[in-house]
């Protein structure tokens, strides 16, 4: 975990007129689980929305893999998201295809693979999440915490280096959750991916983050960066250390 996959520099975000956030600086290490956190509103998903190339920067500089992401060339582009794989916060499978379908569907995409070639990568990515026996089965046969395996088997289909994940525990159980925490960490360390994952679950954060950035929706600013655990016991900034230690704002 040295070198860094993700470098933001001097990043603003904004709709229109409307700044969202402004002046961010910060890096990603290769192989490392960064997570990007802050309360309702404070621009978690824009950014991540940024970093994805769904939206170009207002100001400032979005690298990813030694290549810039922002101000690319489509094709530039094109070659940047073939390193990166994405889950969104409903899982976003297409409910007429079965589990298999979904992962094949990046494959024809993006690869010139025969069919039969696309069917076992998919078997291997989703025997990976542990669904190797649900190939078959439409997402509405399987539970929420399956489906949101299925799509982080899809987001692997290319073998990418960085895997982008928007509130990955909404709407699941705790013990639901902590399976999927710990899935994060076995496809961390076992595949050395780099895991960027935007979540306010303090239970996640604490259990899979090597480090975060806090965003503040006031300041437009990361009030905070480092060890979540650093962070809740030794931060100055009472806004961070109230996040972590999930008190009631004094008024």
């Amino acid at each position: 975990m040295e070198s860094a996959i993700i470098r933001v520099q001097d990043f603003t975000a904004a709709y229109g007129s409307r700044v969202i956030l402004e002046g961010l600086n910060f890096e990603v290490k290769a192989g490392e689980v960064f997570v990007i956190l802050g309360g309702s509103g404070c621009g978690k998903s824009t950014l991540l929305k940024n970093l994805i190339g769904l939206y170009p920067p207002a100001k400032g500089t979005i690298e990813i893999a030694g290549q810039k992401f922002s101000g690319a060339t489509v094709e530039e582009q094109r070659k940047v998201l073939q390193q990166i794989g994405v889950t969104y916060q409903s899982g976003a499978l297409f409910g007429s295809m079965t589990l298999s379908e979904n992962v094949e569907l990046v494959l024809e995409e993006f690869t010139e693979l025969p069919r039969e070639a696309r069917r076992v990568i998919a078997w291997m990515k989703l025997k990976l999440v542990g669904l190797e026996k649900f190939l078959h089965h439409l997402p509405s046969e399987v539970s929420g915490g399956m489906q949101k395996r299925a799509a982080l088997a899809r987001a692997m289909a290319l073998d990418p280096k960085i895997l982008f994940l928007d509130e990955p525990s909404a709407g699941l159980d705790p013990i639901t959750s902590a399976e999927l925490d710990a899935l994060i960490l076995q496809l961390n360390e076992s595949l050395g991916l780099t895991f960027v994952v935007v979540t306010h679950e303090l239970a996640s954060i604490y259990a899979i983050a090597d480090r975060v950035i806090m965003l503040d929706g006031k300041t437009k600013s990361i009030v905070a960066e480092g060890k979540p655990e650093e962070l809740r016991d030794h931060s100055e900034n009472e806004l961070v250390r109230q996040f972590f230690r999930r008190e009631v704002r004094k008024s």
